[in-house]
Order: C-alpha cells, then structure tokens, then sequence
C-alpha cells in the first residue's frame, strides 16, 4: 500500500496559492461537510478548542473524504503532542509560537525518525495504513509538511533564521497574538500590525518560504492574498455557523 500524498505539502512548494478554513467546532460531521466546499485545506484546531485525540481521529477521517486537506495544530511545540498528531495520520501540523530558529529546529525534530529526529517510532499505527505501508518508516518525512507559527516581535525578529531552519514548510503570522506582542490586543487592524503583516509577507517572499494567514474579512484576505501570502484561511466553521444563524434568526425576530 502506498504512502498519501501530501497534496498541500507539494501544493506549497510549488508556490500554488491554497485558501483554507479554520476548524474549531470539534465535530467530524462539521469537517466532512467543508471538506466538500472546495477549499485547498482544513485547519483542524487544537490549541484554542476543546478537541482531543479520539475527536481528531474521526475528523481526519472525515476529511479525507472531500477536497480538502487536514492540517492539525497542536496545542504546543511539543514532542509529544506532534508525535500523537503524526501517529494518527496527520501530514501536515501547524505549530505554535515558535520564537526563534532553535524552536523551529525543535519542531521539525520531532516530526523525524532518528538520526535526523526524535520522533518515537511506530509503523502500525493509521499514518501508516495499520502496518500496511511497508516502508513508512523510510520516507515518512516526504509527505510530512511542518509549518511554524511567527505570533510575537521576538519571532518577526529572527523570521529569517526561522524560515532558514531545513524542514520548514512554511511560516504562519498569527495576526491575533502579533497585534497583541506589538501594544495593540484586539486590533489586528491597527495600521502598525498591518504594517508588520506586510512586512513579514515581504521578508518571507526574499527568504522563500511561503507564509500564511488567517482572516475572516473578506477584503483583508485579498490584501493579504495581494502581498504574497500563499496560504490564507478566509474564515471559520464556528464564524460562518454563528454569523449564519444570527442573521436567520434576525430576519424572523427583529
């Protein structure tokens, strides 16, 4: 049986553009229905919703059905936390915080087998088909897509050394926690955090690696999209459910 490919992973390297959405509701019927929308990727989140392992496993599992690629964001750069990721199937991990090139060096770690990692070693688990993949173990790494997260003005700081860390896929600029890191906490709109929002997209584009985004303004992703960001979610599950529903319920009961 052969090893999936990881279509976003080659996606990425070929500079193709690839809009995603952002997964917080924890539901494998939620995902399976936008892994038909037509998006390029999924983020299935860890970090900030209440998701665990068992609820992840379903997830991918119904994303594997449509369109869409999974991407899992752990709730930390953690060893563990990225081999439990790696184990149940997941090619590509979205990893947080990550401050310097060290930190990047650490993550990619731990998506290897050794001698190149730390990555604890298995070959039948679900990556690779229970056993059936005969050589996983070899080229695991082909299809596994490491992709860190630049949220601070420590991390815009040394994004070069970060991007330069072999093994790194991409880079993620977390809006939210940058505008935080920068004086500005709920307003990723201040002019100084767009400002820096360019400015990495442009440092990322010189060091060629791509760089990603989230929005759910449609106006912003374009902009984004504009200045050189490869990988940009446009929205949420959680953000078009609860819009969605508002504005129903608005129509019957203003």
């Amino acid at each position: 049986m052969e090893l999936p490919v990881n279509k976003f992973k080659h996606g990425l390297s070929r500079g193709e553009l690839q809009i995603g959405l952002w997964c917080s509701l924890c539901s494998n019927i939620a995902a399976e229905v936008v892994a038909h929308s037509g998006y390029d990727w999924l983020l299935l989140d860890t970090e900030h919703s209440p998701n665990e392992l068992p609820d992840l496993v379903a997830q991918l599992q119904a994303v594997g059905t449509g369109t869409a690629s999974a991407i899992v964001r752990p709730a930390w750069n953690d060893t563990v936390l990225i081999k439990r990721v790696l184990d149940i199937g997941a090619q590509t991990v979205l990893l947080p915080y990550v401050q310097n090139a060290g930190e990047a060096r650490r993550a990619v770690a731990a998506t290897r087998y050794p001698p190149r990692g730390v990555r604890g070693v298995t070959a039948s688990g679900r990556a690779a088909r229970y056993g059936r993949v005969g050589d996983y173990l070899k080229h695991a790494s082909d299809e596994i897509c490491v992709l860190v997260q630049a949220e601070t003005r420590e991390a815009l700081d040394n994004i070069e050394a970060i991007a330069s860390v072999d093994g790194v896929d991409g880079v993620f600029i977390g809006p939210s926690d940058l505008a935080a890191s920068l004086g500005h906490l709920g307003d990723p709109g201040h002019a100084v955090v767009q400002a820096a929002l360019k400015e990495a997209a442009d440092r990322l584009k010189k060091a060629g690696k791509p760089a990603g985004i989230l929005t759910s303004n449609e106006e912003e992703a374009r902009r984004f999209i504009e200045w050189g960001y490869l990988f940009v979610a446009v929205g949420s599950d959680l953000g078009l459910l609860s819009k969605n529903a508002d504005a129903l319920a608005k129509k019957f009961k203003s």
